[in-house]
């Protein structure tokens, strides 16, 4: 038994390996196809030979009748029928798929009577062996005759004993794919779970780090000193921050509007450190819309952060300007800020920026746009994200 589990693991093993999306290529699937049909006829041309004594021009003719009926039912049913069948719903699944075999047959007698009389017409026919005269019964008979219910229940063994192997190795093939293919989705959905682990302590190490503690807590001590009306509020920004990253962001979602507050109250400690003049615009369309909808938390937070860290530097036009839109459940997010003309672009992306399009890819495939451009005189992200439920 030992033996067994371990010859098992090592082939299951050598399964979630083995690379099925860079084998099974077009070209490496066409040359499969043409080896496995080559085989079969070769099989057949020597079974006609050997066993029934036919000549070889004789001998050809049956085996091509024979193969293209087998690779007409094999690609109608593992190219056509199934994947149909298996795209529907369960009851309908059952229903085709008690239909498939029945079908199967009659194409497969029906290809048989319509090739035999193609070969009759050209005048082809079986002269010597134990087939002898065998195209010109097959085309004498009248179509109904050839896949009427008692010869078509005659030939089902035939049917079986012919397409059983390619039909095994097929299912074989399949399943072994689908093992890999869970495999990998396993494999991602790990990968996913530690990179979003790593990513929320560098979220929180860049949210909470001493220096930008160190600056929000002097300008609210200034601000109560002053006995600013505003220092309440803003320490109430602050502890709605830290409770956010804290507590509310360790999850795969968020509520969307949670992570609206949390844009806005950032926004609103950052604004602290500026005069009043500083351009930095924010505009939030379709709040109302956010009921029901949730986001990957601290998704753009990055790019707040970069605007705020290399923006507002151009003693000329310095700027930022957010624009968030939420419309027929998408997310759109558009973030520009001023650069220096001394700025290289290699100071902007980095580790936090990969991140991000990593996330994206992983929790949003195929439903998000994502556009980082250097301007001349500024840099712009522009997001959009296809929202959950």
């Amino acid at each position: 038994m030992p033996n067994t589990t371990l010859a098992s693991g090592y082939f299951l093993d050598k399964i979630v390996s083995f690379n099925f999306d860079y084998f099974f290529n077009k070209r490496n699937r066409i040359l499969l196809h043409i080896l496995m049909w080559s085989v079969f006829s070769l099989l057949l041309f020597l079974s006609y030979v050997i066993g029934y004594k036919l000549v070889c021009f004789d001998a050809i003719l049956l085996t091509i009748r024979m193969a293209l009926v087998n690779i007409i039912v094999f690609y109608m049913l593992f190219y056509l029928l199934l994947p149909k069948i298996f795209s529907g719903s369960k009851s309908r699944i059952i229903l085709l798929l008690v239909l498939v075999f029945p079908i199967s047959i009659f194409v497969w007698m029906a290809s048989t009577y319509f090739i035999s009389i193609l070969y009759y017409v050209l005048r082809f026919e079986v002269e010597f062996g134990e087939l002898k005269g065998v195209i010109k019964m097959s085309a004498d008979q009248t179509f109904l005759e050839a896949v009427a219910p008692k010869r078509m229940l005659s030939q089902t063994i035939i049917i079986i004993s012919l397409l059983s192997p390619f039909c095994f190795a097929k299912i074989l093939v399949e399943i072994a794919k689908l093992y890999h293919k869970k495999f990998q989705v396993e494999r991602e959905k790990m990968a996913l779970e530690i990179q979003n682990i790593q990513i929320e302590k560098d979220f929180l190490k860049a949210q909470l780090n001493p220096h930008f503690l160190f600056n929000t807590l002097n300008n609210l001590y200034g601000l109560t000193v002053r006995k600013d009306n505003l220092a309440p509020e803003l320490i109430l920004n602050l502890s709605d921050i830290m409770s956010y990253t804290l507590y509310e962001s360790n999850t795969e979602i968020v509520r969307l509007e949670k992570e609206l507050d949390f844009i806005k109250n950032y926004i609103a400690l950052e604004k602290m450190r500026y005069a009043d003049d500083v351009n930095i615009q924010v505009v939030i369309e379709g709040e109302r819309q956010t009921a029901g909808l949730f986001v990957a938390p601290l998704l753009t937070f990055t790019f707040i952060e970069n605007a705020f860290k290399y923006g507002l530097k151009n003693t000329k036009n310095a700027f930022i300007k957010l624009e968030i839109k939420i419309e027929n459940n998408t997310f759109w997010f558009s973030l520009e800020n001023d650069l220096e003309e001394t700025e290289n672009e290699s100071g902007f992306g980095g580790i936090g920026v990969e991140n991000v399009r990593k996330r994206l890819e992983l929790l949003y495939p195929n439903q998000y746009e994502l556009e980082i451009k250097r301007l001349e005189k500024s840099f712009k992200v522009d997001l959009k994200l296809v929202l959950r439920k």
